[in-house]
């Protein structure tokens, strides 16, 4: 299954990128596997293959899944205890993972990883409509140049809807973030390209 994740890793000369992801992962069947699958152009999949190593973050706040999908902003982090990377300070838990494998046929790769170390801090209460929302909102705004632009902003306004009526402080200013984010985003996309049958991270 897809678990929703902030996954951290580490460049040669120490900077710190956090991405949005969805990793293969089932606690109940498989707890100590995780598989990655960043794409081959990505500051993740580069920093995984040469470290060998990343930091899979729970977290439940999606203003950092919003800022994290447009850019990399620096977080408060803390160093990981087992692996060279950080944990991000307000991740609810986190799995510090080693490469097992690394699959780099294009355009994604597939990273097969062992949980190496894990920690939590704090109980993981879960998502509502508008997180979920949020999270579906962050994904279309990695896509902005693969989608068709009536296409976008058709789906902001559904998932809008969903915000207003389920959201608090948090996934209100989420949602706004990336609506603008989608909005200046979407002159630019070609009209041509088709709606996505399946989602990605």
């Amino acid at each position: 299954m897809i678990i929703e994740t902030i996954v951290t890793t580490m460049s040669a000369d120490g900077i710190i990128n956090c991405a949005p992801m969805g990793v293969e992962w089932d606690p109940d069947t498989g707890a100590d596997a995780i598989v990655l699958k960043p794409f081959l152009d990505t500051a993740t999949y580069k920093n995984v293959a040469a470290a060998r190593t990343a930091v899979v973050n729970l977290i439940d706040d999606v203003r950092i899944f919003a800022q994290a999908a447009i850019s990399n902003p620096a977080y408060d982090t803390v160093p990981a205890t087992r692996v060279a990377g950080a944990v991000l300070v307000d991740a609810c838990s986190w799995r510090e993972v080693e490469v097992r494998s690394i699959d780099s046929t294009p355009p994604r790769s597939r990273i097969e990883t062992v949980v190496v170390h894990s920690g939590t801090r704090r109980e993981f209460i879960g998502f509502n409509r508008a997180r979920h929302a949020v999270l579906e909102t962050a994904i279309y705004a990695t896509r902005v140049h693969m989608l068709p632009r009536e296409f976008l902003l058709g789906e902001l306004d559904r998932l809008q809807v969903i915000v207003d009526k389920t959201a608090g402080p948090r996934e209100f200013a989420a949602m706004a973030l990336l609506a603008d984010y989608i909005r200046a985003h979407a002159d630019q996309v070609d009209a041509a390209v088709g709606a996505p049958g399946t989602r990605t991270s």
